[in-house]
């Protein structure tokens, strides 16, 4: 358990960055359909760099619209803005129950006098104190992350 929150830990902290980079393969399957995944199942696989980032939503609501002249335009408008508004809120209530998530484990790491990952052969290997301080600092870092 504690090596999935570990992993999970470490995991999330390039996330907080706000910017995810990761490597995209294209490739044509057996029935010649365009597919794309992370992991191709055999090569040649054509490897794009794919980069993406988190939109601003309240900042997109702020921008000025571009006046309607017609009423369907204006109708449409005010649907995006409520749609808008719901996503604000979906995401207020996730980043809530992630910061509460992270507190939560960063507390578990500080109360634990020991910690472990499980090994290869399904056997705990405990972390040493300098593993536990670094384990400890990302989940530290990863907490106030989730929590601004």
């Amino acid at each position: 358990m504690f090596r999935s929150l570990l992993l999970l830990t470490l995991a999330a902290a390039p996330l907080a960055a706000g910017t995810a980079i990761a490597d995209v393969y294209k490739y044509i399957d057996e029935k010649g359909n365009v597919q794309y995944t992370d992991k191709p199942p055999s090569l040649p696989a054509e490897r794009l760099s794919v980069r993406s980032q988190r939109s601003d939503i309240v900042g997109a609501e702020e921008r000025p619209q571009p006046a309607a002249s017609h009423p369907a335009t204006t109708a449409r408008s005010s649907s995006n803005t409520a749609n808008a508004r719901q996503q604000a809120e979906e995401l207020a209530k996730d980043k809530a129950e992630r910061c509460i998530k992270a507190r939560e484990r960063y507390d578990r790491y500080m109360n634990s006098q020991k910690l472990f990952e499980m090994d290869a052969n399904g056997e705990r290997r405990y972390l040493d104190s300098d593993e536990l301080d670094s384990v400890r600092a990302s989940a530290k870092a990863t907490m106030e992350a989730m929590c601004q």
